[in-house]
């Protein structure tokens, strides 16, 4: 598995983004994740989108993360925001997510982030299941769905 630095809009992963959108469609029954993101929110420093790889040089795995600071939305200083972590349904079980998200806490550190956190949703369980089992604790609601019942925020000191 090759994990390589990737800009947003780049052509595999407006591809897996897609994907994302339409399992979240398939979950939670709306028009998938409405959060507005830029592509300059995922350019160094401020950020970074990673790609996973197969053999066959297939985009399988995918992830994000973008500098927050104290604003409106219930961020602090210092966080690192995680965004559309997503693995394609014939790579799971294989430990992708949690390559790309040690990869995506050791950018953000090396950026001088001191938190990482997430916002993710009731109907995400292995989601949630990842984040616990990788020392995610649930933090104080922030972002675009800080006031969506089904939504869960979970926080990491980098």
């Amino acid at each position: 598995m090759l994990i390589r630095r990737v800009p947003f809009d780049h052509p595999d992963a407006v591809k897996l983004n897609d994907e994302v959108q339409a399992e979240y469609h398939e979950r939670y029954g709306d028009g998938g994740d409405a959060t507005q993101l830029d592509a300059s929110d995922f350019e160094p420093p401020n950020g970074v989108y990673l790609i996973a790889y197969d053999a066959d040089d297939r985009p399988v795995a995918t992830g994000g993360w973008r500098r927050q600071d104290a604003n409106e939305e219930g961020n602090r200083d210092g966080d690192a925001e995680l965004k559309r972590m997503f693995v394609v349904a014939d790579m799971r079980g294989r430990g992708l997510a949690r390559r790309i998200l040690a990869a995506l806490e050791e950018d953000a550190r090396a950026a001088g982030r001191i938190r990482m956190v997430l916002e993710t949703g009731t109907k995400q369980p292995e989601a949630i299941a990842l984040y616990t089992s990788c020392g995610y604790e649930p933090c104080e609601k922030f972002g675009y769905y800080r006031f969506h019942e089904d939504s869960r925020c979970f926080a990491r000191a980098l």
